[in-house]
């Protein structure tokens, strides 16, 4: 298991989140874990779709699957899985709560 990859824990949190796949005629879906690490590979370390290892299946399912669970709110219901776990442990200290940010440098010719 790579530093990117989840942990069996923190898949096991997870997966009832990610909706099943419909099944039907055509190729199998692709597997969820191995998506979802494609995804936080990509996030992570900023590197193109292309360039993803292929290790975690196709670039062009991984973006689908990051954009179709942004639109359906998979990716809310597992920040606030994680959230509430988090919480429960007391680990963590809501008077300090911070969120992450990312900072994008902008590209040359933006608006002018």
């Amino acid at each position: 298991m790579g530093r990117h990859e989840l942990t069996d824990q923190q898949w096991k949190i997870i997966e009832p989140l990610i909706p099943p796949r419909k099944p039907g005629a055509g190729r199998p879906p692709a597997d969820p874990r191995k998506t979802l690490n494609g995804i936080l590979y990509v996030l992570k370390t900023g590197c193109p779709w292309a360039d993803m290892p292929r290790k975690y299946g196709s670039p062009t399912t991984c973006w689908r699957r990051l954009h179709q669970w942004t639109e359906d709110g998979t990716w809310e219901r597992i920040w606030k899985a994680l959230l509430s776990q988090l919480d429960a442990q007391s680990k963590i200290e809501w008077a300090q709560a911070f969120l992450d940010g990312s900072f994008v440098p902008s590209k040359k010719g933006g608006l002018k």
